[in-house]
């Protein structure tokens, strides 16, 4: 039996991550993957799919930008989707060989197969070549979570499709069926309009992404989705589906009346679900609560001394980023220094045409909070030079301050490079800037970071590149004024 000071069981974003922190501690550090190095997120998940968006994206703005910018391009412009899987999955390759040589540049122990837990201090490993049993003092559970499947749609890869089989489509289908208008439906129904598919979304709810990110942004997404020619169904919901020769006749059903649609594929993004049903992490006696998220403390301790878990099975917001931050915690921890978790915010990213990235609070969340007294800027991409000189117009960025102190509460960006831009947001509200620390930092030109600096201009009164009301109008204005 091999003895470790830190077992990680999963190596995605939260668990790779983990170990090699664990191993800068001096600990003895041994990491678990049934499949490939990196998890869901570098293998079939966050990295491939911003591939395809790029791919996609280049490939719209090829055939609807281009000639505006005097570049003529003779010939139709076609998509070769094998050599597309190709170039992705060299992406994926990349990152994940990066992971296996970190592991190793760290002296972190590597083994391939399916862990289960024989009791809180062993775990036994199950692959092709036989199975072998490991003891640690430390284990951190960091295994992820998958697709949820719905009544009458069973995920096989075939003709319904998870976002894995989604990024990995041989053919560009003619016409698909998405349910579930979530970030995932949205970012796969974005670049399949890209390479000109067909695309219907039935989303579940009154509105896409409600609840999620700022509505603004959303109204700007949705517009564009539908100038691609994407078909929107909000308050509908998928039934059934059944082959009818060379096409999958959908049925659903919007306000009590069935309706069908003929597609070639199904794409089903009705969420994810954490994988506490395996491992037996409930027969080792770990607490798990209704949702299936295993209980953790804010140093993301379990109920069993020395078991922690990170990442999407330790609860929301279930990404990426927030798994990463919490690996490293975790082996710090383990490592003796006095850590918890005490994030202001985890900014978050959906890659959909254009990009919507936020940080903080939204308007209704800062109400609910009792924030009572709020100012508000908002200025336009479409004011700002950079984003004209890259033809990307769209959207806007929002901040939301208390007026009492200016101090930043909220950011929303909708527009071209958010996902880059939120950054600056995130370390605002973590550090406590105020509307002042952000206007009066001087932002380089011509870049889209000045859109920044002007919303907190905008929501003091006194943007240069919009038209406001005076000054002294400003300062005397009401409250929850967006300016």
């Amino acid at each position: 039996m091999n003895q470790f000071d830190v077992c990680v069981v999963g190596s995605g974003p939260g668990g790779y991550v983990a170990a090699i922190r664990s191993a800068q501690m001096g600990l003895k550090t041994v990491i678990i993957e049934r499949e490939k190095l990196g998890g869901v997120c570098l293998n079939v998940g966050c990295i491939p799919s911003k591939a395809m968006i790029t791919a996609g994206h280049f490939f719209h703005r090829v055939n609807n930008d281009a000639a505006e910018m005097g570049i003529n391009i003779s010939g139709k412009v076609t998509v070769d989707a094998a050599t597309l899987q190709k170039w992705k999955q060299s992406v994926c390759d990349k990152m994940s060989g990066g992971v296996g040589q970190l592991l190793k540049g760290n002296a972190v122990e590597t083994v391939l197969g399916d862990a289960v837990f024989k009791d809180a201090q062993t775990v036994e490993i199950k692959s092709s070549k036989g199975s072998k049993v490991i003891a640690a003092k430390n284990f951190i559970v960091a295994t992820g979570s998958r697709p949820i499947e719905i009544p009458g749609f069973v995920i096989d890869e075939k003709n319904v499709l998870s976002s894995t089989g989604a990024l990995a489509l041989e053919e560009i289908p003619k016409k698909v069926v998405v349910i579930g208008g979530g970030y995932i439906g949205l970012e796969i129904s974005g670049f399949l309009s890209d390479f000109g598919t067909e695309v219907v979304v039935l989303e579940a709810a009154k509105e896409l992404l409600s609840g999620i990110v700022d509505k603004d942004a959303v109204q700007v997404v949705v517009r564009k989705l539908k100038k691609k020619g994407v078909t929107i169904t909000t308050e509908s919901f998928a039934k059934s589906y059944k082959k009818k020769g060379s096409v999958l006749e959908v049925t659903y059903e919007v306000a009590g009346k069935a309706q069908v649609v003929e597609v070639d594929k199904i794409l089903l993004t009705v969420g994810r679900k954490p994988n506490s049903d395996q491992a037996n992490l409930k027969g080792i006696g770990l607490n798990i609560d209704e949702k299936g998220f295993v209980k953790v403390n804010a140093q993301r301790k379990t109920n069993i001394p020395g078991i922690y878990a990170i990442g999407d099975i330790a609860g929301q917001p279930m990404l990426a980023h927030k798994a990463s931050h919490e690996g490293v915690l975790v082996a710090e921890v383990i490592g003796g220094k006095n850590r918890a978790y005490d994030a202001k915010t985890v900014p978050a990213v959906i890659f959909t045409d254009p990009e919507i990235a936020s940080a903080g609070m939204t308007e209704e969340e800062c109400k609910k909070a009792g924030y009572t007294d709020l100012k508000i800027g908002k200025f336009p991409f479409a004011a700002n030079g950079r984003a004209v000189s890259l033809m990307e117009t769209d959207g806007f960025v929002k901040i939301i301050a208390n007026a009492k102190n200016n101090i930043v509460l909220g950011v929303h960006v909708c527009g071209p490079e958010a996902s880059q831009l939120i950054s600056e947001a995130a370390l605002a509200i973590e550090m406590g800037a105020t509307l002042e620390d952000l206007a009066l930092t001087i932002h380089p030109h011509p870049t889209l970071g000045e859109t920044v600096m002007e919303a907190a201009e905008a929501a003091l009164g006194h943007a240069i590149h919009i038209i406001q009301r005076p000054l002294a109008r400003a300062s005397a204005s009401s409250n929850h004024k967006t300016v």
